[in-house]
């Protein structure tokens, strides 16, 4: 078991380079944020557009076949069950309706006849009740019908559907983005492009440089953990230890020991990193910056440029 290569989701692509990978780190993360954000109170229509969109990106930079089935198909059946239980579950507008006044408040009162006087045959006193007809019977005017499909268990109506394509659409546009953009950016790129685009909070005496260090050294400590882990597992696989004879206490006593290794030797590689990091002069990333990437804006960053803002125009517009 290679943790390394067998997690499904996050994982970044190294070959082939697609056109994705080429484009500017920062123009990419504005994509993700129109992806994030647009589907804030859109129709159905655009969030099914949304999830279209996602996969013709994805069709048109050529991501292997291989990748498509550990990336998307896990995503798409999960999101398809949700659909599908939604779709199924009541709507929530099943509350009785009760009217504010009496029944017999409701309905007209007869008017009182003087004494000695015959009931004029005119009178609504003196007409016969009207029929009772039911809602049911009524010829509708249009063809809307709030119930779709109701057939015995199965009952569907406009609004659980609607919830339904709202849930499916906005879990997987949600996942599926953020991982298409980790995909197609290296973590060097993703912690560049954010210290850049958040330059102007420097003004507010907010520490950029600092939360992009973090960043970086998170992302690049957690194929560390990940190492560890793995390593773990495997030296207690190889010992064929049997779980039964040692029972639940002895078994808790292993993972405990285990866990406790575990932190043991990442605190022992932070620990190394930090050496690394004063044995090669640096104080503070002010005065010892790395630039892992010099952006410069290109023609597939400028066509990704006027695609964004055409996607929000067809949002404000119709969506």
């Amino acid at each position: 078991m290679d943790l390394l290569r067998s997690l499904p989701i996050g994982l970044y692509i190294e070959q082939p380079i697609t056109w994705l990978h080429q484009i500017d780190a920062r123009i990419k993360f504005m994509w993700l944020l129109g992806f994030l954000l647009t589907p804030i109170a859109a129709t159905p229509a655009w969030r099914l557009a949304l999830v279209g969109l996602l996969l013709f990106l994805t069709i048109l930079a050529r991501i292997p076949i291989r990748i498509w089935k550990r990336q998307i198909a896990l995503l798409l059946v999960f999101s398809l069950a949700l659909f599908i239980i939604t779709a199924l579950l009541p709507d929530g507008l099943t509350v009785g309706h009760e009217p504010r006044l009496p029944t017999q408040e409701l309905s007209p009162l007869p008017t009182p006849a003087s004494e000695g006087d015959a009931p004029d045959a005119s009178s609504p006193a003196a007409a016969d009740p009207a029929p009772d007809v039911s809602v049911e019977s009524l010829p509708q005017p249009t063809s809307y019908r709030f119930v779709l499909l109701d057939e015995g268990v199965v009952r569907i109506t406009r609004r659980s559907l609607e919830l339904a394509v709202r849930v499916s659409t906005l879990t997987f546009t949600l996942l599926y983005s953020s991982n298409l953009f980790l995909l197609t950016t290296a973590p060097e790129e993703i912690t560049a492009g954010l210290e850049d685009l958040m330059q102007p909070l420097r003004y507010f005496k907010v520490p950029v440089t600092e939360i992009a260090l973090t960043l970086t050294l998170a992302l690049r400590f957690i194929p560390l953990v990940l190492e560890e882990v793995q390593n773990l597992v495997r030296s207690i696989s190889t010992r064929a230890i049997n779980w039964k004879k040692l029972g639940v206490r002895g078994s808790i006593q292993v993972w405990l020991t285990v866990t406790e290794r575990l932190l043991e030797n990442l605190l022992l590689r932070a620990e190394q990193i930090a050496s690394a990091m004063t044995v090669r002069g640096f104080t503070s990333p002010d005065t010892h910056q790395v630039r892992w990437h010099q952006f410069s804006l290109h023609w597939r960053d400028w066509l990704a440029v006027f695609g964004l803002a055409g996607l929000w125009i067809v949002r404000l517009t119709w969506g």
